[in-house]
Parts: C-alpha cells; sequence; structure tokens
C-alpha cells in the first residue's frame, strides 16, 4: 500500500474514531470543550467585554462617564435629527420619541395621556419607565446606519438633551453615572410599569399568586401539510432596493427579484465557478444596490419620492447637470450636510473614498434601476 493511500485511511479511521466520540458525548450530555482538544476555545475576558454591555434598572452595568444637555444637542442635529427630527418629533419615518408629558406627570410618575383615548399619540417619552431602557438602547443600537459607533459620554449627552426637550432635566444639566439614579426619580412613567403579571422570578410586592396567561395544548385538529409564505405590497415591493441583491451568494436564502412583479422570474444567480464579489459588482449604469443597503442610504431615500430625504431621481436632477456633478455628490455624501432639501440634515456617511464615488457616479449618471 502507498504512502499517500495510508494517509488516506489513517484520516478515515480518526475520523470515525471523533465522530464515535461525539456522539458518546452527546448521549451522555453536553459536549465539554476540554474534551475535544483543538476544537474551539475559551471566549476572552476582553471579548466578553465587548458583548457585555446590557444595563440594567438598577444601573449595574453602566460605564462611567457624563455629558450635558448642550453636548447632546450638537450630537443630536449631526447624527440624529435626519431620521428623529430636531425635537424628536418627527413621525415620518419613527414615531415621535418626546411629547406627550407634562409637569405633573415628572412629579407623579404616572403619564396621565397613556389612559386617555381622546389623545392620538404614544411616544418614547410617555411609555418609557426606566431611563437605562433609553440609554441602553442608544449605546447599543444607535445611530441606525452605526450601531455601536457612540462613546459613553455622547450616550450620557444624547440622553440628556432627550430628557431636556421632556422637561425632565433643565438645560444646563450634566448627567452623569453619579446622578443617573436622581433622574430615575423624574422620568414621566417610572410608576407606569406593573408587577401584576407575576411573570418575573421571586415573590413581588403586590404580584398576582400565578402569571396571568393560560396556555393549553390542543394537538389535534393540526394541519398535515402547512404551507408558510410571505409577501410585499405592490406600493413597498421595490422601496429599498433589490433584495436579490442583498443576500450572499451562497445557500437557500437568495431573496426575491423586487424589481419584476411577483410571481416572475428572479434574476440568474452567479455561475459556478465565479466569486461572490464579482458577481455582486454592477454593471455600468446599474445601481449599486447592496452598496446603498449597507450604507444605510436605503433607510432615507428611495428612487422616486420623498421619504425622509429626496429621491434619487431628485438628487440627480437637481445635481446631475454639473460639470463636477460626481465630486460634489461624493463629497455631500463622505461630509453630509443640511439646508440644500430642507431642515433635516443628513448626517456625514462613514463610507470610503471609492464606494462613495460609486454611489455619486451612479447618481449623476440618472440614478436607473
Amino acid at each position: 500500500m502507498s504512502s499517500s493511500v495510508e494517509r488516506r485511511a489513517a484520516a478515515v479511521r480518526a475520523a470515525w474514531r471523533l465522530a464515535a466520540a461525539l456522539l458518546l458525548a452527546l448521549a451522555g450530555g453536553a459536549v465539554a470543550a476540554q474534551e475535544l482538544p483543538g476544537i474551539g476555545r475559551p471566549a476572552t475576558p476582553k471579548e466578553i467585554a465587548a458583548w457585555d454591555i446590557d444595563v440594567r434598572p438598577d444601573f449595574k452595568g453602566l460605564p462611567k462617564g457624563s455629558g450635558t444637555v448642550a453636548q447632546g444637542q450638537d450630537l443630536w442635529e449631526a447624527k440624529c435629527a435626519s431620521c428623529h427630527g430636531i425635537f424628536g418629533e418627527s413621525n415620518e419615518f419613527f414615531a415621535p420619541l418626546i411629547g406627550g408629558t407634562t409637569a405633573e406627570d415628572v412629579k407623579s410618575g404616572r403619564v396621565a395621556r397613556l389612559t386617555d383615548a381622546a389623545y392620538p399619540g404614544r411616544t418614547m417619552l410617555m411609555k418609557l419607565s426606566t431611563v437605562s431602557t433609553l440609554w441602553d438602547y442608544i449605546y447599543r443600537a444607535m445611530p441606525w446606519n452605526a450601531p455601536k459607533s457612540l462613546a459613553p459620554d455622547e450616550v450620557y449627552a444624547l440622553t440628556a438633551f432627550l430628557l431636556n426637550l421632556g422637561n425632565v432635566v433643565p438645560e444646563d444639566f450634566t448627567l452623569s453615572d453619579r446622578n443617573i439614579a436622581e433622574v430615575q426619580q423624574r422620568i414621566p412613567n417610572r410608576k407606569g410599569m406593573t408587577t401584576h403579571h407575576a411573570m418575573w422570578p421571586g415573590k413581588l410586592p403586590g404580584a398576582a399568586a400565578r402569571p396571568d396567561v393560560n396556555a393549553v395544548a390542543c394537538m389535534k385538529d393540526c394541519a398535515t401539510e402547512p404551507k408558510l409564505a410571505s409577501m410585499l405590497p405592490d406600493f413597498a415591493r421595490n422601496a429599498h432596493g433589490n433584495l436579490a441583491e442583498q443576500n450572499r451568494m451562497v445557500g437557500a436564502q437568495h431573496g426575491a427579484d423586487t424589481t419584476r412583479p411577483a410571481g416572475s422570474a428572479g434574476v440568474p444567480r452567479p455561475a459556478a465557478g465565479v466569486a461572490p464579489a464579482a458577481a455582486a459588482r454592477p454593471s455600468a449604469g446599474a445601481a449599486p444596490t447592496a452598496l446603498l443597503t449597507r450604507a444605510g442610504c436605503s433607510a432615507c431615500h428611495v428612487a422616486d419620492k420623498k421619504l425622509i430625504g429626496p429621491s434619487w431621481r431628485e438628487i440627480h436632477g437637481k445635481h446631475g447637470s454639473r460639470a463636477d456633478a460626481e465630486a460634489y455628490l461624493a463629497g455631500k455624501i463622505k461630509s453630509g450636510g443640511v439646508g440644500v432639501w430642507g431642515a433635516i440634515p443628513m448626517p456625514a456617511q462613514g463610507v470610503s473614498e471609492e464606494d462613495a464615488k460609486v454611489i455619486a457616479r451612479w447618481l449623476a449618471a440618472g440614478a436607473s434601476r
């Protein structure tokens, strides 16, 4: 037997031994990492810390830092107002953040308008019961196009600015890890969260004896061949670009070609041997849909109507005839701006120079699909 054949046979035997060991371990319970040398490793304290960023209502996990209302206003106008409005009042894309609370609510800890059927809106501040929830959400999820990019001091400043808009703290206030517990005592709906549902562990004051839900297993008259399907209404079918171009080029989740009517054939997938990056690159004149989505542009702009910002076609109509259209548009993408299309500012986009030029070239050429 040749040496290469012997090596292959030894590899097969080793694979079978490993498979048998895995089956035995699974039969006995859980697979411990130390039982499989060379497979995986414990997470380092630094890796765990990068994920362990939640802030609890008792403020455990809250990092040290501080920020003023004035600093928060500057950050808000640069990074947040484009989606939420200058005063957190925007209802064009997301629900309003501020409004519906009164000075009496700050004193009582219950927002009266939440029980007023005649009051139509439900803002974030009306429903917020713990300031830690607001701080935590901004820290982990905002801004929309660059989550986890804000430093703790910036989150303190933005939280202070929002609370000032809701008349919870004064204009000269500095929010910090040292006084946030005091601010909690001024949240308008701090007493609005109930524990009466008994779904939290342990015995809590005022909680019911058992949870207020009952689940009874049916296990009869079940559908034998359930059919799962989804659809997009025609008006929203291509609101955020072609879904088929926004998925990985391998696997079963290919996405629908939303540039075509429902039920029509989709775009062909890349041929075998074609690199995904090359297959995803738009041809000359085609919309760089995946790039627009990855950069967060599609959250505020669509093809032919105003969303938060102007449509792609409006941008081309206004600037496409400029001799320096490509350079001008690439500069605006990188630096942001306000006043050209109204009062809502566009924040500077964190895309590379090359990607900014790709988007600008497409806009200048007509923003065709």
